[in-house]
């Protein structure tokens, strides 16, 4: 079980790939607000609901000084599938080797059926321009979730 992140605690450092090829790093979004939200797979029912919603609101989010980015441990070329399906803008980061998603404490044990198995718990992370976690939203529910972080981010 990977610990849980700390708000206020600086905000563990990444440098992942992204569809359409190129990567992102913390460390290339110094000095903005940095939404990241975290999801279990491209194209379910969940996940398309959120990436739609958060997309809609993408100048919202830039007009409130913060970058929306989506993680999952899908390969990027699901991304890129998933992002020319829905016409998503926002960046979708790839994480198959798993290790930002457990030092963001977001790959744990889930439970379905009775099955056990390993997963993305929808987690959403607001990290403020000092580059520390201002606000940890965890086991996310969809609905109205995009606005709510949104305000956040506009507080920050």
């Amino acid at each position: 079980m990977t610990a849980k992140l700390q708000e206020g605690a600086p905000a563990p450092a990444f440098n992942l790939p992204r569809d359409g090829g190129a990567s992102v790093s913390l460390a290339s979004l110094k000095g903005k607000k940095v939404v990241l939200y975290f999801y279990p797979k491209d194209d379910t029912t969940g996940c398309t609901k959120e990436a739609i919603d958060f997309n809609g609101m993408r100048e919202a989010f830039e007009a409130a000084g913060a970058v929306v980015i989506g993680v999952s441990p899908d390969s990027v070329a699901s991304h890129d599938k998933f992002r020319k399906k829905h016409a998503l803008e926002l960046a979708l980061l790839s994480d198959e080797s798993r290790e930002m998603l457990e030092a963001y404490g977001v790959w744990q044990e889930k439970s379905m059926y009775g099955r056990k198995y390993m997963g993305v718990e929808r987690t959403t992370v607001l990290i403020g321009a000092d580059g520390k976690v201002a606000r940890v939203w965890n086991k996310v529910k969809v609905p109205g979730h995009a606005q709510q972080v949104l305000e956040a981010a506009g507080a920050l």
